[in-house]
């Protein structure tokens, strides 16, 4: 007969950032400051590239994905953070927990797919302009959008279920700041080498791919670059992909310092801190960098400030 796993854990214990009051109450005060910053950029970026006609392009259509999942991700972690700042007791059910997981991994592998698609964009638009318009149709980045969701849920399920395999039956303190994958192994009873396996591999596999798209993107303009022979026109050229550049080194330096080092470097607390990039500092430099590196958007920033157009 099949071994059914019991789990006896019905919520588990955040130890946060720090456990000292007067220091919570300033990082209470910080981060309710980053999310708020973090809605405010991104709902503008999502309004802008609807309300403003010259934005309804591939492009901006990507980079207002890019922005409603970055509202999402924030809020998957930083809510429940800002409530257990000033909380005594802070914990999360078991079903929330995996809830959080859940969003937190479908989010995060659909950031993976939608930088790759974006970056595909950029690759089209300088490389074969003039098949641009027949390639990135809007039915096509229709698809695009919705395989990149649709591939970010069918992985997140799969971690899922195979989390479900899992017994929690003894300490319940979690020494992190929201659920993650490798906290809940450090605490299961069942033996996690299969789940470590395929969150190393699978992982690995989404985003090595994802970042070999991503590379091959690049180079593949860089050398289109090379052939320009006007300066002018090669600035104008390197504007328009030098926003989502600068968000996938962000992006994927924090992921390869995180997951791409020795073994014996890992520590769970000094991970928790560098989950603080990732996870909530990300979500709201991105949209700073498109206002500030992109003219179009801020132009279009502009016009919705001064009420034009």
């Amino acid at each position: 007969m099949m071994k059914v796993n019991s789990t006896t854990v019905t919520e588990f214990i955040l130890l946060g950032l720090t456990n000292i009051p007067e220091l919570q109450r300033l990082l209470f005060v910080l981060f309710l400051s980053v999310y708020l910053t973090t809605l405010a950029g991104n709902i503008v970026i999502v309004m802008i590239t609807r309300l403003d006609p010259r934005l309804h392009t591939p492009m901006y259509f990507f980079l207002g994905n890019l922005s409603f999942l970055d509202l999402c991700y924030s809020s998957v972690t930083l809510p429940k953070m800002l409530v257990d700042f000033l909380s005594k007791r802070k914990v999360i059910s078991f079903g929330g927990c995996i809830a959080q997981l859940s969003f937190f991994i479908s989010l995060c592998c659909t950031e993976n797919f939608l930088l790759a698609v974006m970056a595909y964009d950029r690759y089209v638009a300088i490389c074969r302009p003039l098949h641009y318009t027949n390639i990135m149709s809007m039915n096509s980045c229709l698809i695009m959008a919705i395989s990149c969701w649709l591939g970010g849920f069918l992985y997140s399920l799969v971690h899922i279920l195979c989390t479900f395999r899992l017994s929690f039956c003894g300490p319940n303190v979690l020494t992190h700041f929201f659920c993650d994958l490798p906290p809940l192994f450090e605490l299961s009873c069942t033996d996690t080498t299969i789940n470590m396996v395929f969150a190393f591999v699978s992982g690995g596999a989404v985003g090595f791919g994802c970042f070999l798209i991503t590379l091959h993107s690049y180079i593949c303009i860089v050398g289109s670059l090379m052939n320009i022979h006007s300066t002018k026109g090669k600035l104008k050229a390197f504007s328009t992909c030098s926003s989502h550049l600068t968000v996938v080194i962000l992006f994927y330096g924090t992921i390869l310092f995180m997951y791409f080092r020795p073994t014996s470097s890992y520590s769970l607390t000094r991970d928790r801190m560098i989950s603080l990039m990732y996870t909530i500092a990300t979500p709201m430099l991105n949209p700073m960098i498109y206002c500030l590196r992109n003219q179009e958007v801020k132009g279009a920033l502009k016009k919705v400030l001064l009420g034009k157009g």
